[in-house]
C-alpha cells in the first residue's frame, strides 16, 4: 500500500537572479527557510514568476512571494498581504504575484493567503555575493517571517 505524502500549507516563492548580487535576495531567503525547517513549508526558486506559477500556488494555503527591491525600505524590508488583481504583462514570462493568485482563483477556485516580502538591496552588478546592506535586510527579513510561521 502506499502512503499518501501531505503537502506542506505553506509555500515560500525565492524570486530573482543569484548572479546579481542582491538581486538574489529572495532565493537567499527561501533558502535560509529551508536551511530553518520551518514545519509544514516547502521552498521553491524562480527567476520571474511564470503564469504556470498558479498551479503550484493553488495547492497552498499559504504563499510567501520573497523578492529583492530596488526602493529605499525604511525597516529594510517589508512584509505586505498580498491580493488577487487582473492584470497582466505583455509576456507571458513575466507576471506579478498579484496577477498569479488572480489565475489561481479563477483556473482552480483556489484563493490561498499570501503575501509579498520585499528586501532592499543596492547592489545589482554581475557577480554572485549580497552586499553587507542586503545581508543585514536578509536578517531582519527572517526575523520578521518568523512572526508568521514560528
Amino acid at each position: 500500500m502506499c502512503e499518501q505524502k501531505i503537502k506542506p500549507a505553506t509555500l515560500v516563492i525565492g524570486i530573482g537572479n543569484m548572479g546579481r548580487n542582491d538581486d538574489g535576495l529572495g532565493w537567499n531567503f527561501a533558502e535560509e527557510i529551508e536551511h530553518m525547517n520551518v514545519p509544514n513549508t516547502a521552498c521553491v526558486f524562480r527567476f520571474q514568476l511564470q503564469i504556470e506559477d498558479a498551479h503550484l500556488i493553488s495547492q497552498y494555503e499559504r504563499i510567501f512571494f520573497a523578492d529583492a527591491s530596488h526602493q529605499s525600505i525604511d525597516n529594510g524590508f517589508e512584509i505586505n498581504e498580498c491580493r488577487p488583481v487582473n492584470h497582466f504583462y505583455f509576456s507571458s514570462h513575466s507576471q506579478s504575484p498579484e496577477t498569479i493568485l488572480y489565475l489561481a482563483k479563477e483556473l482552480y477556485q483556489k484563493d490561498p493567503v499570501a503575501y509579498t516580502v520585499a528586501i532592499a538591496g543596492e547592489d545589482w552588478d554581475f557577480e554572485n555575493e549580497l552586499s553587507e546592506t542586503a545581508k543585514h535586510n536578509l536578517g531582519k527579513a527572517l526575523k520578521g517571517f518568523e512572526k508568521y510561521c514560528l
